[in-house]
């Protein structure tokens, strides 16, 4: 979670931060227009260095459990709906100083009605707006984020249900391409992270 502006191969005024926003190790580059070209080139002198595309990063952060704005979370998905109740620390909950702590901080006291959960499956890429039904055909959620998993070899999503559907390991049905397949609840993120920290 830092950042500085410096230059990078030759290129001025460079902001590089390291926020981890992919779920993978490593710094995110905005570069002036003026340079971008040659930035590119020269990382793409490396034999390491490949292109990748928005897809890429989707599939990263999705493997790493991180949300997206205005698909896994938005102005009506609260914290602890949105699994993110870590962010809040004790100081501001129990000061309620921060928008909305009329609402969260009783939810992280008790229970909400719906929870942002993992979801695994063999069968076709749940994708977002997919029904979740449970296992007895209800429609309990939908599905907010999903593709192939590149390290796990298999489907991962994230997605909305009812909280008593949320524990992992439950048995859940996705409808996808109006056909039900069998999706587990799963833990996240779905790969460990691995960040390198200064010690």
């Amino acid at each position: 979670m830092t950042s500085a502006v410096m230059e990078v191969f030759g290129v001025p005024s460079c902001r590089v931060t390291r926020c981890g926003y992919t779920g993978e190790d490593g710094v995110e580059i905005s570069v002036p227009v003026a340079g971008a070209v040659r930035l590119a080139t020269a990382l793409l002198g490396n034999p390491e260095v490949k292109l990748a595309g928005l897809a890429a990063r989707d599939s990263l952060r999705l493997e790493a459990g991180l949300c997206l704005y205005g698909s896994d979370i938005d102005e009506h998905t609260t914290p602890v709906e949105g699994s993110l109740g870590w962010t809040l620390g004790r100081r501001r909950r129990a000061a309620m100083d921060f928008p909305g702590a009329a609402v969260i901080v009783p939810q992280l006291q008790g229970k909400v009605q719906r929870r942002r959960v993992g979801l695994t499956c063999e069968g076709a890429p749940m994708r977002p707006h997919s029904p979740i039904l449970s296992a007895e055909g209800t429609v309990i959620g939908a599905v907010t984020s999903g593709c192939p998993s590149p390290c796990l070899k298999r489907n991962v999503a994230m997605g909305y249900v009812l909280s008593e559907y949320s524990r992992p390991g439950t048995p859940l049905l996705v409808q996808v391409r109006r056909q039900q397949q069998v999706a587990v609840v799963s833990k996240m993120p779905f790969v460990p992270t691995n960040y390198y920290t200064l010690k």
